[in-house]
């Protein structure tokens, strides 16, 4: 009976609010009415978005990435288009167009396909591996440009409209809700995601993730599926917040450095927190402090759990990664930490990158993008940088390195004296009992 009565009155007050427009034309009844919650077109007679989304549909492209081709009907030199996706104009007046960096890796020739049928050749000003960001620029007249928004305004259920061209359409627009925030859990890379339950397909990778007014809020990077390989309702997008600062840092130097703090961080597991004896699941565990840094001057220690940032809660080492990552040198972060059960706060500030391939702490190598620390059965690999030299080539946290070009490393030393200095190396590490070779480029 309490239900019924509950979608009683919720009808009742979406009846209202629907027929609010309506009551507007017919007099002085509609003055003390407030406005609906959904657009209505009047001329038309019908509730939609379109007002608000029209004038950001123009500035969302079809991305299409070629190769070199090793078929000879195309001929040798001819590359053919392997690889397609989605960008966003955010810059009509330079032809700046953003994307993901999956839509164009390895690609030798870029081409951006237009609503009004225009196909321009594109250049590659640069791309992040660990934001799955990259950045085109074209030369064209008569361009729209999405208008950015600060996505720290979001708030869960909010509107949300992915637009793209999925699955060999021609652009599409799908409507869902904001259904999570500073999402992660998909490895340590830059993660601090938007999860949307809008309609997200191959070949929506790169497309705007908008709001109800047409503007943008994040770009769409992947989606998590059942198995079958199709949208299950969950997507993820990179929020704007960090999408801009990417963008910035690729059109002026062509690469993204990112601060530090000194602090050397592992992700929180069920696995880690039973080790560990605590009750929580979700943080990022300080594996080492380096001597001298910014971290040590705040007075976090080796075992201490980052559970918030900036007032953020942190699920994973990549949720503090987004967040350092897009901050200034000589920028203050505000954390909250776990030390033996009670809950501390440290400033730290923000380094600018350093230029050592190397980093030997008293208990953590860090190099190439691998983080190693010395555990009970060898050199422990606990965390793998997204985006960098060793992600690449497939190391993975939980690998055991035995040997660094056929030579034995048991100790911290060891190892920072094989990776140090330029150059391939190969690792031979054991991953569930079974031996695997890794190459570093």
């Amino acid at each position: 009976m309490r239900r019924s009565t509950h979608r009683a009155q919720g009808l009742s007050i979406l009846a209202l609010a629907m027929a609010a427009p309506l009551l507007g034309a017919t007099g002085a009844m509609a003055q003390s009415t407030p406005q609906g919650p959904i657009p209505y077109d009047a001329r038309r007679g019908v509730f939609s978005f379109a007002e608000g989304l029209e004038a950001a549909l123009p500035a969302v492209v079809q991305v299409t990435t070629l190769g070199q081709s090793e078929g000879p009907s195309s001929g040798e030199n001819e590359p053919r288009a392997f690889s397609s996706g989605s960008g966003a104009i955010i810059d009509a007046r330079e032809g700046i167009v953003v994307t993901n960096n999956h839509v164009v890796e390895g690609g030798r020739k870029f081409t951006v396909d237009l609503t009004d049928g225009r196909i321009f050749d594109a250049v590659l000003v640069g791309a992040d591996k660990a934001t799955d960001l990259a950045v085109l620029k074209f030369d064209a007249s008569g361009l729209s440009q999405i208008e950015v928004v600060d996505s720290d305004q979001l708030r869960t259920g909010d509107l949300a409209f992915a637009v793209g061209y999925p699955l060999g359409l021609d652009q599409t627009l799908t409507m869902g809700v904001i259904s999570g925030l500073g999402r992660s859990g998909m490895g340590d890379r830059i993660e601090d995601y938007i999860q949307t339950d809008a309609a997200v397909n191959s070949g929506n990778s790169g497309g705007p993730l908008l709001d109800s007014r047409g503007r943008l809020i994040g770009i769409n990077t992947s989606i998590l599926s059942g198995g079958g390989g199709g949208n299950d309702g969950i997507a993820f997008a990179v929020p704007s917040r960090i999408l801009m600062y990417v963008v910035d840092q690729l059109r002026t130097a062509g690469e993204v450095k990112r601060g530090s703090t000194g602090a050397i961080l592992g992700s929180l597991n069920a696995e880690r927190s039973r080790d560990l004896g605590l009750g929580i699941v979700r943080g990022a565990v300080v594996e080492s402090v380096a001597p001298g840094s910014s971290a040590e001057a705040a007075g976090l220690k080796r075992g201490d759990i980052v559970t918030r940032i900036q007032n953020r809660p942190v699920s994973n080492a990549g949720t503090v990664a987004a967040t350092i990552g897009i901050a200034q040198p000589g920028a203050e972060v505000q954390v909250v930490y776990l030390r033996d059960g009670r809950e501390g706060r440290a400033t730290l500030t923000v380094e600018a990158p350093g230029d050592r391939a190397v980093v030997l702490g008293a208990e953590v190598v860090v190099a190439r993008g691998l983080s190693a620390r010395l555990g009970t059965d060898g050199l422990l690999v606990f965390a793998v940088e997204g985006g960098s030299v060793a992600a690449g080539a497939g190391l993975q946290a939980g690998d055991l390195i035995r040997l660094v070009d056929d030579s034995p490393v048991a100790g911290l030393d060891a190892l920072a004296a094989a990776l140090e200095g330029t150059g391939q190396r190969i690792l031979s590490v054991m991953r569930d009992d079974e031996p695997v070779e890794i190459t570093l480029p």
